[in-house]
């Protein structure tokens, strides 16, 4: 019996070590960690159980049949992180460079459909030299086998990328049909053909960190969610990600205690510039509003003129969708509707309600936008908000205006309640446009013109620059002074914790894409 001991221990050993001290070495110098260090960061102490240690690959192609690592250069498994159940796969870059094929495939499809079963996020901790050239056409099935589950998955548990190394090719789709993508500066990157096929093809000249790193898809294509500077940092935004999300579609995000106090915020009452063209950061409304350094922004650094972001008010998690007049004065345009629309179905979807602070001057106007499908992209952001069952609060802080009003979660297209403070504008335009259209022909036939189309346009927003037409029609619920606004909100979130709302009996919709 001690022999069979013995022999499971040196299995297991020879398992842990992945492809040797050497590559682990070599791991070390580039500043990355292993992916069984990467799982001891991430999990609670002594929780981690590991399924399918002992697996190998069935191939003998091109001299395979010599080298058949125990792990198949994947750690799988289970256990928790800050007490709540989690699952995780780690590539592990030292094993073959962390290759994909039939059997390393299959013990992560073996991990993703045990946390469907079971109901709790599922994590992948990415880095891969993509997939294994010897075991041809099996590789491939092993892609789609994962991507097949990513997408019964989505929106059933939560699904985190976290990429510490190359994914490249056919590999970037199961990240990208994830809900959150990270990636560590310097040393992560994802594209889908590699600098050398650019070159070939375009004649470009391009890095692997121009082309994929964490600064081009945080700030140009808007892939990745989160960057961080180095791999712990990630870890730890994992750990942060999960505290404000539930463990799947049918609970509610965990809620921390809370004693309520003075909920009033007199720096609320002087963060709107008396000239309505100057900018402001509506991040000082955000913080000025939700529990104290609650908020976690998603996507911080592409398509700036919109925030999103998880917070806590009161405790609960809510999802936080705002206009940044400080950002292209916060106009809608392609990015920021894509943006706006996946984080507010990603709530949605898990039960997270949303909060909406408007400050929007109308959709980007040019032929770029247009010739881009700004219309089917804005379409986006209305669908997101009309679909969405979960409560949902508006705060109008500065401008509404024409259709951009509508799909900033407005009272039209159901939401539940709608706040506007003194300062709101709700109307068609702006003053002065309007009153160029509506009294053209007074300011054209006036001795003086431009002092007539100033005396039309203080006409003008006399009569719309302001909360109280909208208010009288019901189209905003009340107009309440900035310090009041927390208190409000966390009134209201709490007469909706228990709202129920059907969608119309369907298969699914046809959201604009």
């Amino acid at each position: 019996m001690q022999e069979k001991f013995n022999e499971l221990n040196k299995k297991i050993e020879q398992a842990k070590l992945g492809g040797g001290e050497k590559r682990i070495e070599a791991q070390h110098e580039k500043n990355k960690l292993t992916a069984r260090e990467r799982i001891h960061f991430l999990m609670d102490e002594g929780s981690f159980e590991e399924v399918g240690m002992f697996v190998t690959h069935r191939s003998n192609n091109f001299g395979l049949d010599k080298n058949k690592p125990l792990g198949d250069g994947v750690v799988t498994g289970y256990g928790t992180v800050n007490g709540r159940l989690t699952y995780v796969f780690a590539q592990d870059f030292t094993v073959m460079g962390g290759s994909l094929a039939e059997a390393h495939a299959e013990k992560i499809v073996k991990i993703m459909d045990m946390a469907m079963k079971n109901g709790a996020p599922l994590i992948g901790l990415n880095d891969s030299g993509g997939a294994r050239i010897q075991e041809g056409v099996v590789s491939l099935g092993g892609y789609a086998d994962i991507f097949y589950r990513n997408t019964q998955a989505s929106g059933v548990i939560p699904q985190l990328s976290a990429i510490m190394g190359p994914c490249a090719g056919g590999a970037v789709y199961s990240p990208a049909l994830t809900d959150f993508i990270m990636m560590v500066e310097k040393t992560s990157y994802m594209f889908v053909t590699g600098p050398n096929v650019v070159k070939t093809v375009t004649h470009e000249e391009v890095t692997s960190e121009e082309l994929g790193g964490a600064s081009a898809h945080s700030t140009k294509s808007g892939v990745t969610h989160f960057t961080y500077a180095n791999e712990i940092e990630c870890i730890n935004g994992l750990k942060k990600l999960l505290s404000y999300i539930p463990q799947n579609c049918e609970e509610d995000a965990p809620a921390l205690d809370y004693q309520s106090g003075d909920e009033s915020r007199e720096k609320l009452n002087a963060i709107i510039p008396d000239n309505p063209n100057q900018p402001y950061d509506i991040r000082e409304v955000i913080d000025g509003t939700v529990d104290a350094d609650s908020f976690h922004e998603v996507h911080k650094d592409f398509a700036e003129n919109i925030v999103v972001g998880f917070a806590r008010l009161a405790g609960r998690s809510i999802g936080i969708v705002a206009n940044q007049p400080a950002f292209l004065a916060g106009v809608l345009d392609i990015n920021s509707s894509a943006k706006g629309a996946r984080f507010v179905r990603f709530c949605d979807a898990f039960n997270i309600p949303l909060l909406v602070f408007e400050d929007v001057p109308g959709f980007l106007p040019g032929t770029d936008q247009e010739w881009n499908a700004i219309i089917t992209n804005g379409a986006k952001l209305l669908y997101a908000f009309s679909e969405a069952t979960v409560p949902r609060v508006t705060v109008i802080t500065r401008k509404a205006y024409g259709g951009a009003y509508d799909v900033m979660n407005s009272k039209h297209i159901g939401a539940d309640m709608n706040f506007a403070w003194p300062t709101a504008e709700i109307a068609v335009m702006g003053a002065k446009g309007a009153a160029e259209i509506i009294f053209r022909k007074e300011i054209k036939e006036a001795d003086d013109p431009e002092a007539k189309l100033k005396e039309k346009e203080a006409e003008y927003a006399e009569m719309f620059a302001n909360p109280y037409n909208a208010a009288a029609r019901g189209y905003v619920d009340e107009v309440i002074r900035p310090d009041q606004t927390r208190e409000k909100l966390i009134k209201a979130f709490k007469m909706l914790e228990n709202k129920v709302d059907q969608l119309p009996k369907k298969k699914h919709g046809n959201i604009p894409l």
